[in-house]
């Protein structure tokens, strides 16, 4: 496979080859480029697998590169030292980063993960979500790539009416009645999502506030959401989730 490098500083670019190096004994050929119009005709002619994409640079940003591109069919991860609104974008977005300074196992991991990907990326959808979400100003109105065997979805975060664990998998439940079953685990989620409007009542269960129905306090207590869904609150919980319900 083929992996291209692009960052501005030729140090960044030295240290992610040799990392990439000692982790896969030159398993992959490695090219680079320093900045954004660089970028764009490797990309255009070598035609990457993997891109591994700095942000700024003294041409332009690597937002800037994506936009120019034609050729969209590798495996993107962004190696930044970005904002926090960016990453958090990313998330949403369902798009790889490894921040810097490079941790060199994460860097390995997220190589590999790229590269056992066997369906198909579909990068224009991602791309499309994070640049969405990188210019919405509301935080309640996010783009969530959602990835299942067979489809990619993109989801208003104002459409999900909640979040139930299925072992290692993620059902979410929709306003329009669709369920949604993704190969990620609820924490993942959670981590993206408590910012925005979301709960985890229970370790198997993350609500959206903006559905709930009502609070009844019979059987130790519940929450009745508005597709009528009874979510269970752990003893743990249930003091922050009424405490939360009084802010609302």
């Amino acid at each position: 496979m083929n992996i291209l490098i692009i960052d501005d500083e030729a140090g960044a670019r030295e240290n992610i080859t040799g990392i990439i190096d000692l982790s896969f004994k030159e398993k992959y050929k490695i090219k680079e480029a320093a900045n954004v119009a660089d970028g764009v005709k490797a990309i255009e002619e070598q035609h990457p697998d993997i891109v591994l994409l700095d942000i700024n640079m003294p041409d332009g940003t690597g937002f800037d590169l994506l936009k120019q591109l034609k050729f969209t069919e590798f495996k993107l991860i962004f190696v930044t030292a970005y904002e926090e609104y960016a990453l958090k974008a990313f998330d949403f977005s369902a798009i790889d980063y490894i921040l810097k300074p490079i941790d060199p196992e994460k860097l390995a991991q997220a190589v590999l993960k790229a590269s056992e990907m066997v369906e198909s990326e579909n990068l224009n959808l991602k791309l499309k979500a994070l640049f969405t979400n990188l210019s919405e100003q509301s935080d309640l109105h996010k783009k969530l790539v959602l990835k299942t065997s067979d489809n990619i979805f993109i989801i208003d975060t104002k459409e999900i009416v909640r979040c139930e664990s299925d072992e290692s998998y993620t059902r979410f439940f929709l306003a329009d009645n669709r369920h949604i079953l993704v190969s990620k685990n609820l924490i993942e989620y959670e981590s993206i999502l408590r910012d925005f409007g979301f709960f985890r009542t229970h370790r198997s269960h993350l609500i959206n506030l903006a559905y709930i129905d009502n609070f009844t306090k019979r059987e130790g207590g519940f929450v009745v959401m508005k597709d009528k869904a009874e979510i269970p609150i752990s003893r743990r919980k249930k003091e922050e989730f009424l405490n939360l319900l009084e802010m609302l």
